[in-house]
């Protein structure tokens, strides 16, 4: 039985490995669709002994099938955004308080204690809709926050420019997480000069503006709000984990999650540091549904098992991907 503590006290990639190839084995007997698919591509079970080995299901899975390692109800059923007609993913989460966990002890790794700062969030396109993981999050780390200035903003930016200012000209610690578009829009209603604000986009346009290059967004934002980074936040609806950069466009894992860059060409195989792939995610925290997902990112990886996103596969590019597709 694999427990939360084998999870989260992971301090050692050989640590990480030895559990992961143990989430491996748990999945592949007890999720239907991951077995499935491991068979489908003749996954000798005791031959796998390194993360490479391992198959990692293609996330659009979770737009077909109930990917479950279990056969408990849901507590929350986690959707994606979609335009009007798309498929959404769902992901159904057994035990919340694995996901609860993940986020808080994530966001302590890389920030401190949460009560530290004062949240704010400009997230409309995931306000206004149901299902949104990033939502059950922010929500609950502004409760933990234990600050009354935290808060949703949806589109009164007048209020939160106002509450921007006073609170950052009186020196206290804010955290601003926003979709990119919505934070493209407060500065161009009103120019900011940040001291004590952590500026967090969490991507996407949500087909309200012109995708933009990382380069060119991040110095748009660092004009705008008078800061010198842009921090983002690397998460999605399939995961229970996220991942953060504190500037640049680098991110970091906490210790339960970890990054695989595959071949564009060949989904089974991996290529070297430095090179742009598509990324693989291990997530130990999804150990009630798929902790080994191929996602739509490509990006590259560093020697310090860093890695920076770069875009993400066209439909038309996911060979490898849509060949394993069941």
């Amino acid at each position: 039985m694999i427990t939360a503590s084998d999870i989260f006290t992971i301090s050692s990639h050989k640590q990480f490995e030895k559990t992961a190839l143990k989430v491996f084995r748990f999945q592949y007997a007890n999720n239907a669709v991951y077995r499935d698919f491991c068979d489908f591509l003749k996954t000798d079970v005791q031959q796998v002994k390194s993360l490479q080995q391992i198959p990692f299901l293609p996330i659009q899975f979770f737009k077909s099938h109930d990917v479950v390692s279990n056969e408990n109800p849901a507590q929350v059923t986690f959707t994606s955004s979609g335009t009007t007609g798309m498929i959404t993913s769902r992901h159904l989460v057994t035990d919340v308080s694995l996901y609860e966990e993940s986020y808080r002890k994530g966001f302590s790794q890389f920030y401190g204690n949460i009560e530290d700062y004062v949240v704010l969030a400009l997230l409309p396109s995931y306000l206004e809709r149901e299902g949104s993981s990033l939502i059950y999050m922010v929500e609950d780390l502004i409760k933990l926050s234990n600050q009354p200035e935290s808060g949703f903003y949806l589109h009164n930016h007048d209020d939160l420019i106002k509450k921007l200012t006073e609170l950052d000209q009186a020196g206290q610690n804010v955290i601003l997480i926003g979709v990119t578009y919505a934070l493209l829009d407060l500065i161009e209603k009103h120019q900011f000069n940040l001291q004590n604000t952590i500026i967090m986009e969490t991507g996407g346009m949500k087909g309200k503006r012109k995708e933009m290059i990382r380069e060119e967004l991040h110095e748009i934002l660092c004009k705008g709000f008078g800061v010198s980074s842009i921090h983002s936040e690397y998460g999605m609806t399939e995961l229970l984990a996220q991942a953060y950069s504190l500037g640049e466009g680098v991110f970091e894992c906490p210790s339960w999650m970890h990054i695989l860059v595959r071949d564009p060409e060949d989904a089974l195989t991996y290529v070297n540091d430095g090179k742009t792939g598509g990324i693989n995610v291990i997530d130990l925290a999804n150990i009630n549904s798929c902790s080994f997902i191929a996602t739509q990112d490509l990006g590259k990886k560093n020697p310090n098992n860093s890695f920076e996103v770069l875009g993400r596969f066209d439909n038309s590019d996911i060979r490898g991907c849509n060949l394993m597709v069941l």
